[in-house]
């Protein structure tokens, strides 16, 4: 089977670097490598391959949802795992396919496609899940009139982020064990939502999605982008809330259920809220599991804890090299981390500490972590910030990862650098 070069609809190039050479890069399995368990062929993990290719995983999911937190998944990767983290990221790669970058068009920000084909049209044709419904994010930030007489960029406050997805292929749910319900969300793509990212200091929950304490809090343009909404448009919040209620209701009590929310950069934080406010609103709701990829920290440690209180799993797929995911904010360790045989040790970091909390801008990373790295891979441009948090090469790096000893297989399959996935 071979794989068709097309282009994508994210507006960045490709982070594949473009040798002299035909761009297709081929290997075959090497017997010196310390772990020889990464063999899938990308062509495997093909989304229109879905149906026939991927493992069963049958009453074993709930270890593949992180039941556990991936205990024993992670190091060394498992291929049902792998095969699970690259589907996830193939529903994100259909968000950003279906949204209209084009500033020049009537249709800008909006989906490109209807519910009915929006799978189809973007490469997961037997993905065997329907579109159920359309998300949209709105911006709190509100630009003052002047800037439409100086800047020809679009305003729009609301845009479309992502789509609910569920599972309705009978063999497929028997396959994944039971009925799979996916919301994915896209990155950031317009002027209002780059501003929102910037608004970094961290701000409490509001009482509607309140944690019990002030303390527990999270950054403040992600929570805007989550709960504000215009007469026209609802918030993401809301939308996410009613759809998960009507899924719960129509398959909640029948057969097994599970909530995957998957999302790149801005997409990967409001996954994060998104879960934290269903498993926090639904007392029945089913397995919330989150698979992020190049996320940025979102919440204090407070929020952390609220999160692992509230039985949310989720899997960061962190590429060390990704300048996204060590922001915003700083993690200072806790005070019992510190030497205690260093007294002026722990007195600087406590002075540190305060300076920094009184900014809002102390965080804590959340859930399990799977680290990659760019630099491990040869056919990567190395040293581009861009390339670097790009979702191609987060599933590019995890295609070919082994584990923390091997962090990247360099022989493995064939398959061109721009592949369509």
């Amino acid at each position: 089977m071979t794989l068709s070069v097309t282009p994508t609809s994210q507006p960045n190039t490709s982070p594949f670097s473009k040798p002299n050479f035909n761009p297709t890069f081929s290997h075959a399995t090497t017997p010196t490598l310390p772990f020889n368990k990464s063999q899938l062929a990308w062509e495997r993990l093909r989304t229109d391959s879905l149906e026939s290719n991927s493992p069963r995983l049958g009453h074993k999911w709930t270890q593949y949802q992180g039941i556990n937190h991936w205990e024993g998944l992670l190091d060394p990767l498992d291929d049902n795992l792998r095969a699970e983290i690259l589907r996830y990221g193939h529903f994100v790669e259909s968000a950003y396919r279906a949204f209209d970058f084009d500033t020049n068009s009537q249709t800008y920000a909006t989906c490109r496609f209807p519910e009915t084909s929006l799978l189809a049209q973007t490469g997961m044709r037997k993905s065997g899940y329907r579109v159920t419904k359309n998300l949209h994010a709105t911006c709190g930030v509100q630009l003052p009139n002047w800037v439409s007489s100086v800047s020809q960029l679009p305003r729009a406050r609301s845009s479309w982020i992502g789509y609910v997805a569920v599972c309705e292929d009978e063999k497929e749910i028997t396959r994944l064990g039971r009925r799979d319900v996916v919301i994915a969300l896209r990155g950031t793509a317009t002027c209002l939502e780059w501003l929102e990212n910037l608004r970094v200091t961290l701000t409490k929950l509001p009482n509607h999605m309140g944690c019990g304490s002030d303390d527990c809090m999270v950054e403040n343009g992600f929570l805007s982008l989550y709960v504000s909404k215009t007469g026209a448009c609802p918030s993401l919040q809301d939308m996410v809330r009613e759809e998960v209620a009507r899924v719960i209701q129509s398959y909640g009590q029948e057969e097994p259920l599970s909530i995957s929310i998957t999302g790149h950069s801005l997409g990967a934080a409001l996954a994060i809220l998104s879960a934290y406010d269903i498993t926090s609103t639904f007392k029945n709701s089913p397995m919330v599991s989150v698979v992020s990829f190049g996320g940025p920290r979102v919440g204090n440690d407070k929020f952390r804890a609220q999160l692992e209180k509230s039985g949310t799993r989720i899997l960061r797929i962190v590429n060390s090299d990704d300048v996204i995911t060590k922001v915003p904010g700083l993690v200072v360790p806790d005070d019992d981390m510190a030497c205690s045989g260093h007294v002026h040790v722990a007195g600087l970091q406590n002075w540190f500490r305060k300076v920094v909390q009184d900014m809002q801008l102390v965080y804590a990373d959340v859930g399990q972590e799977l680290r990659v790295s760019s630099r491990e891979s040869a056919y990567l441009k190395k040293g581009d910030v861009a390339t670097c948090h790009d979702l191609k090469t987060y599933l590019h790096l995890v295609n070919g990862f082994v584990s923390s000893s091997c962090p990247y297989m360099s022989k493995t399959t064939q398959y061109p650098a721009e592949a369509s996935f």
